[in-house]
């Protein structure tokens, strides 16, 4: 049973040391490798997981409690990619651990209704609080399975030698 009133926020409280865990045997080489030009490092990856942290989630959430029914501004990552190029790793994971840490101690102390306040977003309609920290979850679990294969791929594929070739990883 979760302590929190709120949909999803137990696991938005257990995402960092997810990443922390995924993260731990890589070195900076490890962190900045890409599996292709089109393809996110480790490093570009924590980098736009602590820029969305403030930029996008802190600000719809503060957005959902001081107004009613505000516009939620849409965020494209694609926006921000040369922030993402320059992340350390480390320093990313740090700074997203803490904003998140933040985030969640104002969702920590509301209460279960506060789940249907409503905001307008410009490409989806109409969106409640409830559908966002759903929604927050399913990016980090899609970052954590990107991070995963990532790692898996660069630091366990080669070492497993044959073992490895029946893998069919997409990092």
């Amino acid at each position: 049973m979760s302590i929190y009133n709120l949909p999803g926020v137990e696991m938005l409280e257990n995402t960092p040391e997810i990443l922390r865990n995924l993260i731990c045997e890589l070195d900076e080489e490890d962190s900045r490798w890409k599996p292709a030009p089109d393809r996110f490092s480790v490093a570009e990856v924590l980098g736009h997981l602590s820029h969305a942290e403030g930029h996008c989630y802190r600000a719809r959430l503060d957005r959902f409690l001081k107004e009613d029914h505000p516009a939620i501004e849409p965020y494209d990552p694609n926006d921000y990619l040369e922030i993402y190029r320059k992340a350390d790793a480390e320093d990313s994971l740090d700074h997203f651990e803490d904003q998140r840490q933040t985030n969640l101690d104002v969702l920590c102390d509301l209460p279960a209704e506060i789940a249907n306040r409503k905001a307008k977003h410009p490409r989806v309609g109409e969106i409640t609080l409830g559908e966002m920290l759903n929604e927050w979850v399913l990016h980090d679990l899609g970052h954590i399975r990107q991070l995963a294969e990532l790692v898996r791929a660069r630091k366990y594929l080669a070492g497993a030698g044959p073992l490895g070739h029946s893998y069919q990883l997409k990092p």
